[in-house]
């Protein structure tokens, strides 16, 4: 049996008069978009822009909410109750969901964003609150989450589908988190690097730890380019290219899981 990959990009992130990323460029390489629901990026023109643009290029879409913090770009913990955060992503996926309405797509899946995700990795309240506000709007949606995270096994106790994410473009820690973004090499821009981690990991489900440790990551669906890493594009167009040179299929996570 082939295998098959999704690849998945965070879009739709600028926000007014500020660019970030480069949308149209990196969208014909990958086949799913995490798209900023306005909080910790994006407004309603670039959410309305980037879902066009991803049906286009038959692109399948997803939300990509996040903590209500354009200042730190969601990247800053912070502390909300299980009813605050359940609104949150309730407000932050109905918006995107509008917008998809409106020119006849629909949802694929929902991956929190920054903290958010990185948080609920390991809080089971916090999981439990994302994975309610996700059944009440869509209970055919699927969960983006890192695997052996609290979050796949509360989204997956709770019935939804989840897709187990690999991020390219991250070092990893031996316990399976990502090395923070304040310490060096904690981002990878070398394209035959990513390339070779990214096959290794679809092939095999493994990758090595920022101390050389191999880390067991098992069964892999959807694959991670940040559309803010300098090299994005170069990224997606390698990563894309490599997986289907190695006899990978690339296609939308929805299609296969």
């Amino acid at each position: 049996m082939k295998l098959k990959i999704d690849v998945n990009c965070d879009l739709g992130e600028s926000y007014g008069a500020f660019k970030v990323g480069n949308d149209a460029k990196i969208m014909p390489y990958i086949t799913s978009a995490n798209i900023a629901c306005g909080f910790h990026a994006g407004d309603p023109i670039t959410m309305a822009q980037t879902i066009t643009l991803a049906k286009k290029h038959n692109v399948a879409v997803g939300a990509h909410p996040g903590y209500p913090d354009l200042l730190g770009f969601g990247r800053r913990e912070m502390q909300l109750t299980p009813e605050e955060a359940k609104n949150y992503i309730i407000y932050q996926v109905s918006a995107l969901q509008g917008f998809a309405k409106a020119v006849n797509a629909s949802l694929q899946h929902v991956k929190p964003h920054g903290a958010l995700y990185n948080m609920a990795v390991k809080d089971e309240k916090l999981s439990e609150a994302i994975v309610e506000a996700v059944q009440v709007l869509n209970g055919d949606l699927i969960i983006f989450a890192p695997p052996n995270s609290v979050l796949a096994d509360v989204a997956v106790k709770s019935g939804l589908r989840v897709a187990y994410e690999f991020f390219a473009d991250r070092a990893y820690n031996p316990d399976g988190s990502l090395v923070s973004r304040k310490q060096p090499k904690a981002i990878i821009q070398e394209p035959k690097k990513v390339v070779e981690r990214v096959v290794k990991v679809v092939r095999d489900g493994i990758v090595l730890a920022v101390n050389g440790e191999v880390l067991d990551l098992e069964k892999v669906h959807t694959i991670c380019v940040h559309g803010d890493t300098p090299t994005a594009v170069e990224l997606a167009e390698a990563i894309k290219r490599g997986l289907i040179k190695a006899g990978i299929e690339v296609k939308p996570v929805g299609s296969f899981i």
